[in-house]
């Protein structure tokens, strides 16, 4: 009988902008980061993404600490070996997103075109929005054809904090 693969998780609290943070991973690297307001509600994203594994949750983990550092302070970067899961097309539109220098934005229309899909900007939205490695697959630097934040499936307040981040604008109220 066939051993089910085990992923194992923590999860923490970040900032107040980040909320509630989920970190997972398999035996090949980091397989999710995932954003939400409490942690059941995170627990159960993650076994809804990974149907069939068996998520086992650690108390305490490094990982955990590295990514919140990350996603603080993403021009560090992050220096964990990463295991993204997702359809042919997911995956090329996951690594076109991680090319985008720091910093940067594109538009929905401008990745597919680049990925050689003129009419593919829906495609490419629904790729980003089954995106499980927030932050590390940069997703938030995707905004709409005018400039404008368009949804992304955190929040547009994250969305917005991350990019205000990256922009050198952020700024903390104390």
């Amino acid at each position: 009988m066939k051993r089910k693969e085990t992923l194992r998780f923590a999860i923490g609290r970040g900032s107040d902008w980040l909320g509630w943070v989920l970190v997972a991973w398999s035996e090949v690297g980091l397989c999710a980061i995932l954003f939400g307001d409490d942690a059941w509600s995170l627990q159960k994203d993650l076994e809804r993404r990974f149907r069939g594994l068996e998520c086992v949750p650690v108390p305490e983990d490094d990982r955990l600490g590295q990514v919140l550092t990350f996603l603080e302070v993403p021009e560090r970067g992050l220096d964990l070996p990463l295991d993204l899961r997702g359809t042919p097309f997911q995956l090329r539109v996951w690594e076109a997103l991680r090319a985008l220098p720091f910093g940067t934005t594109t538009s929905y229309g401008k990745l597919a075109a680049q990925l050689g899909m003129p009419f593919g900007a829906r495609a490419v939205a629904a790729a980003c929005a089954a995106n499980p490695l927030a932050g590390v697959v940069p997703c938030h630097r995707v905004i709409g054809r005018n400039g404008k934040l368009t949804g992304y499936r955190w929040g547009t307040g994250r969305k917005a904090a991350f990019l205000a981040r990256e922009s050198g604008v952020w700024f903390q109220c104390l």
